[in-house]
């Protein structure tokens, strides 16, 4: 049976921790920083930030926790499996920590907030507690933790977007990077927790992240991912008010930095995303043809109750307009099986949704109750653990069959395949994703090397991955 959590998706997003670090190597007699990260890109993209600040204290990475002197672990608290793995963490580190007292543990990240006096007082897992909003205050807070103190800040800022901070991109591949375009949340979905613990929406300045795109490209990179909680929401507006960007617009100024830089981005939202968005995907080639559309649940009645603001008959309408405007595109999912009172007419109507989609891939969960979210509060969670599998299983099994026929239908097409590096199985085989962001395997050939665009004929492919040769 299915963990609370399933994907059917090859993707970066949603790693369940990964130590960060640098390639570069630092004074020898530098402090070492090692870092930790769990969940969604954005707390990726978070440490890069991160790493920057502590860079400019004098800290170098290290790989391995038992090395270092500062200890960080980037939390996400979206599912309640990641808390736990998060707990678990923490009990090693601890051990590490005894044998070395002066080492320092911290909690980053969307679960510091909301359960920092359990890691401080209750439960002593750690000397420092950080939200995401407060990086910047990380010298002062590591000074007080070396005078004997423990250190918190949560607070969250109507203004932080981190936009002069210069991200150290930590086991970088040198090919792909994200771009935080814009920080926090205003959507009250019910079930989530992210605009208790990341606040309200906040759009970076437009030039900025035009420049950090420039000078990715003058740096080799290839490909970047525009991120935020909800991509389409953002807005600028410059100090003196002559000047507004939506997102349409900032992808645009992206995609104008240069034709061989790759343009993706990530999350949209189906009551906000426009026809403008989509006409400009559609015009420029270098903006990659692939969207992740949130539907959660396929019913009216059900999408209410998760305050997600549109209905099944809106968001249908917004698949459309993806399939007219931007023929081709793939379409990603997030989907929640038992949600408080869904009854299995309304489940089938999510199946329904799923089979009038054909998404290519997916991200699919269990409903699990959140601390502190509007759900929690306002609906019982009735629905029976042996139903949410049930219905989990059946989301998976149908999500599995139709990645696999959307992948069956580039089969015999020639695909524009950005080299990432080697297959994870052979030295023998590059891998790379299609402008559709689906994985891509074939033969290597010394003609090209990863950084590179190649025409791959595609013979062949799994449920995940399409197989092919160069041509």
């Amino acid at each position: 049976m299915y963990n609370s959590e399933h994907s059917v998706k090859d993707h970066d997003e949603n790693r369940q921790g990964e130590a960060l670090m640098l390639d570069a190597e630092g004074p020898g007699d530098a402090r070492k920083l090692y870092i930790e990260s769990y969940g969604c890109a954005m707390n990726f993209s978070d440490s890069e930030i991160v790493a920057s600040i502590m860079t400019d204290m004098g800290f170098q990475t290290t790989g391995d926790f038992k090395d270092a002197d500062v200890v960080f672990i980037n939390t996400c608290s979206i599912r309640e499996n990641a808390e736990q793995r998060v707990r678990n963490r923490l009990k090693e580190f601890g051990a590490a920590k005894s044998k070395n007292p002066g080492m320092i543990v911290g909690v980053l990240g969307c679960m510091a907030e909301r359960l920092k006096s359990k890691f401080l007082e209750e439960e002593k897992l750690v000397d420092l507690v950080v939200g995401p909003d407060a990086y910047r205050d990380l010298p002062t807070l590591i000074d007080s933790v070396d005078g004997g103190n423990k250190a918190v800040n949560v607070l969250l800022s109507r203004e932080e977007t981190y936009a002069d901070i210069n991200p150290i991109r930590l086991n970088s591949n040198g090919i792909s990077a994200f771009i935080s375009i814009m920080r926090g949340c205003d959507n009250m979905c019910t079930f989530c927790v992210v605009p208790f613990t990341r606040g309200r929406e906040r759009s970076r300045d437009a030039h900025s992240i035009v420049k950090e795109a420039e000078d990715l490209f003058n740096m080799g990179y290839r490909e970047v991912t525009l991120l935020g909680q909800n991509v389409d929401s953002y807005k600028w507006t410059s100090a003196d008010g002559t000047e507004f960007v939506n997102f349409a617009t900032l992808l645009e100024m992206t995609a104008l930095v240069s034709p061989d830089l790759r343009i993706r981005f990530s999350t949209s939202h189906p009551k906000d995303i426009t026809d403008e968005v989509l006409y400009t995907m559609a015009k420029y080639d270098n903006i990659c043809k692939y969207i992740h559309l949130p539907v959660q649940s396929g019913n009216t009645r059900v999408l209410e109750l998760m305050n997600r603001t549109y209905t099944r008959e809106w968001y249908i309408n917004r698949i459309e307009a993806i399939r007219n405007i931007v023929p081709g595109c793939a379409i990603s999912t997030d989907v929640i099986a038992g949600f408080c009172t869904e009854t299995e007419e309304e489940h089938l109507e999510t199946i329904s949704m799923m089979e009038y989609v054909k998404y290519d891939y997916a991200y699919m969960f269990m409903y699990s109750e959140r601390p502190g979210t509007p759900a929690a509060k306002k609906f019982k969670d009735d629905v029976p653990e042996d139903v949410k599998k049930r219905r989990l299983t059946e989301i998976v099994d149908l999500q599995q069959k139709h990645s696999f026929e959307r992948l069956s239908e580039q089969v015999g097409q020639v695909q524009k395949v950005l080299i990432e590096g080697f297959s994870r199985r052979s030295k023998e085989d590059y891998c790379g994703r299609n402008d559709q962001n689906a994985m891509v395997v074939f033969p290597v050939d010394t003609a090209y090397k990863p950084g590179e665009y190649a025409e791959v004929l595609i013979e062949r492919c799994t449920a995940a991955t399409l197989i092919g040769r160069l041509v």
